[in-house]
């Protein structure tokens, strides 16, 4: 019987730091609220237990939280396949650690490998690989000091001048998922808002601050399942920016994902599948499955698109490590796009792990005492 090993970082029992919600022109002369989202990224006891009950339909599943003991239990216990949606903490390699274990042991894991989980936490090296690929991505400049901020506000940064045409801009840490770091004041104005922000996300993070062109278009959450050739996009998340409290800036950040959509007063944020033209799918559909697999995506990723001021979809963030709560109410984009392709939760765990068995020649069968739901085949494009 298949044995399963389940890797993955399970949150403290601890309430999620509020960021508050007002916006105000006069940042230079604001303190930045502080912001507690340093396991934002990490999963709830509940995702866990539901993503082990998933898995546990093709056989037994040893739990291994991805902590300073995973490489020593990882050896005992010696899984056929690992299903991994393990985070890390620390460092700018921390979503490879677990695959990178893995294949230390030589056992095989679900997921992308470590050189594309690194390179996609690296916002900046990402859009430099897609940019050289000709894949759209919107324009930027990396900060990673006070000085370079200072030749940036001064518009001295050749490839990317700040005339007052070029506002507004859009500023976040390099090196950072699930909103961590961005909020309402990452929507840069002017001169002034870009020092005050920039400055408060270098401090605050530790890292490098990518600037960008903030793009004015309609956003777009795109999941993906499958490998290579074959790989498929479900169907598109188109994101309600009216749904926002008035006056919001047009973003899913952290405010949205954590403060104003709660189960007592959801925010309508998504629309699966999204209300667009076949002409605008497929070329969404097109910049998604390119990006997916020239950065070496496997088995499934959330990829998030936004539109360019002439209506061209640009990539905006790859996330190969997507978020997955199992509750519709919590409004986690990869489950709802599976709901709409005909898939359950269960469903979309299992065709994950299906996925990473096929690419390393095993073959798993479903346990004979439990019931497994049909995994959905999709065909080819859009499913």
């Amino acid at each position: 019987m298949t044995r399963i090993g389940f890797a993955y970082n399970q949150k403290p029992d601890r309430p999620v730091g509020l960021v508050s919600a007002s916006t105000s022109d006069a940042l230079a002369d604001e303190k930045p609220p502080s912001i507690d989202d340093v396991f934002a990224e990490w999963d709830s006891a509940t995702t866990i237990d539901a993503v082990a009950s998933a898995l546990s339909a093709y056989g037994p599943v040893i739990r291994l939280e991805a902590d300073q003991d995973f490489p020593e239990r990882l050896r005992a216990e010696r899984p056929h396949i690992v299903f991994n949606i393990a985070e890390g903490l620390h460092g700018t390699n921390r979503e490879a650690h677990v695959p990178a274990i893995c294949e230390f042991f030589d056992i095989p894991y679900s997921g992308s490998d470590p050189f594309t989980l690194s390179l996609c936490l690296d916002k900046a090296k990402t859009k430099d690989f897609l940019t050289a690929h000709s894949i759209a991505t919107a324009p930027y400049v990396l900060v990673d000091s006070e000085e370079s901020l200072e030749r940036l506000a001064r518009g001295e940064v050749s490839r990317f001048p700040l005339p007052a045409s070029r506002f507004p801009l859009f500023a976040k840490p390099v090196h950072e998922g699930s909103s961590k770091g961005i909020t309402e004041r990452n929507f840069i104005r002017n001169r002034d808002e870009l020092l005050a922000q920039s400055q408060f996300l270098l401090d605050t993070y530790k890292q490098p601050v990518i600037v960008e062109a903030f793009l004015p278009g309609a956003e777009f959450t795109c999941g993906v399942l499958g490998n290579g050739a074959t790989a498929r996009v479900l169907p598109l998340v188109g994101m309600n920016f009216r749904s926002l409290p008035h006056g919001a800036v047009p973003i899913y950040g952290y405010e949205a994902k954590w403060i104003w959509d709660v189960p007592s007063n959801p925010l309508d944020i998504f629309e699966c599948p999204a209300r667009i033209d076949a002409r605008l799918e497929s070329a969404i559909a097109d910049v998604v499955l390119r990006a997916y697999r020239v950065l070496g995506c496997r088995d499934w990723s959330r990829i998030d698109v936004r539109l360019d001021a002439d209506g061209v979809p640009n990539i905006v963030e790859v996330n190969p490590l997507p978020g997955i709560l199992p509750d519709p109410a919590d409004n986690s984009c990869l489950p709802k796009a599976a709901r709409a392709a005909g898939m359950d939760y269960d469903q979309l765990i299992q065709a994950a792990l299906l996925h990473a068995a096929a690419r390393h020649g095993l073959t798993l069968s479903p346990r004979p005492t439990l019931h497994v739901s049909r995994v959905s085949h999709f065909p080819a494009g859009v499913a």
